[in-house]
């Protein structure tokens, strides 16, 4: 039996465990994948938009020779953290229920079960991509995750996206080799892309380096081809890859068999105590960016990572912990 049961090993599930052991309780960490496995599928040599110190959990300085981490340097850093603190962490077992009621759950898992007090669903959103839901979407040439550009080499590339993601893995296609196009379902790129990022996909756009059609969207894919619906009309242009950088959200259909209901709204977002992230099923708390639903750009590393200190103390104490937002440095265990 343990006081705390973590189901996801991202930053903010990492942070719930160790916030929990500072709390005088016991806890375990599963993730159906590797440790930050979301981090891992990130783009190689990524550079995250956080500075370290605002992503650190546990107190531990994340130090670097650089202004901005890798995900090479996260993934490090936040393995460290975890061995450092001896936390408990169950890898590649996936969780398939939680039953019971707060202060004896059985948690079911691909590998076995597992007895906690209570539950802390830290699962993040990214590995369930927004799909566009087009004829060919399942062929192997089309990928929802973007790792680098070396593949595509003298490639027909398109990739579909208004964002920072998309934004990125156009320009790393194009300046490696390959032949994009980008496609947008909006009249223009986001506003949400970081302001040294805008200049140069736009530059490249208006000297016809990468090829843009905006207010359109994919129809169909086809082994060659790709059918685009633009204002134009219908076109169909040659093509090797699409990179459907689209967006991910978080899994409510894992959400609705862990008993956690979500609101009305459009977001979707699970329904919880704003100040202890209890969420309507006695016990159970969300923490970190699943907190939002659809809207995945209000919780993040930088403060989700604060949630675990509430949590924790509300599990330990039954009270809601002050939290200072700015207060970036926990204390670190001696």
């Amino acid at each position: 039996m343990r006081d705390v049961l973590i189901i996801g090993a991202g930053p903010v599930g990492l942070a719930c465990a160790i916030a929990a052991t500072r709390e005088g309780l016991s806890a375990r960490v599963l993730d159906k994948g590797t440790l930050v496995n979301s981090i891992v599928g990130y783009p190689s040599m990524m550079e995250f938009f956080s500075t370290p110190e605002l992503i650190e959990i546990g107190g531990y300085p994340f130090a670097i020779p650089r202004y901005k981490p890798t995900r090479e340097d996260a993934i490090e850093y936040y393995r460290k953290v975890a061995a450092r603190e001896s936390l408990d962490v169950r890898l590649y077992e996936r969780v398939l229920e939680v039953r019971g009621t707060r202060g004896d759950f059985t948690v079911v898992t691909s590998k076995g079960e597992h007895r906690a007090r209570h539950v802390v669903i830290a699962t993040g959103f990214f590995d369930q991509a927004t799909m566009l839901d087009v004829p060919g979407e399942t062929l192997p040439k089309v990928t929802h995750y973007y790792r680098e550009p070396y593949g595509y080499v003298g490639q027909q590339v398109a990739v579909v996206g208004a964002r920072n993601s998309a934004a990125k893995a156009a320009l790393d296609c194009h300046r490696h080799g390959a032949h994009v196009t980008l496609i947008v379902r909006s009249s223009s790129l986001s506003d949400r892309i970081k302001y040294w990022i805008r200049p140069d996909i736009e530059n490249r756009i208006k000297e016809g380096s990468i090829t843009a059609y905006f207010d359109s969207t994919i129809e169909a894919i086809a082994e060659t081809t790709i059918a685009i619906r633009t204002p134009a009309g219908r076109r169909e242009i040659a093509n090797d890859w699409v990179l459907a950088m689209t967006g991910y959200r978080p899994d409510f259909a894992f959400l609705d068999a862990l008993g956690v209901a979500c609101d009305g709204t459009p977001q979707r977002a699970p329904i919880h105590d704003e100040a202890t992230f209890e969420t309507a099923r006695a016990g159970v708390y969300i923490a970190g960016t699943v907190c939002g639903g659809y809207d995945t750009g209000r919780w993040f590393i930088e403060n989700g990572r604060f949630h675990a200190r509430q949590i924790a103390a509300h599990i330990a104490r039954g009270r809601v912990e002050p939290v200072r937002f700015d207060d970036v440095h926990w204390k670190t265990a001696e």
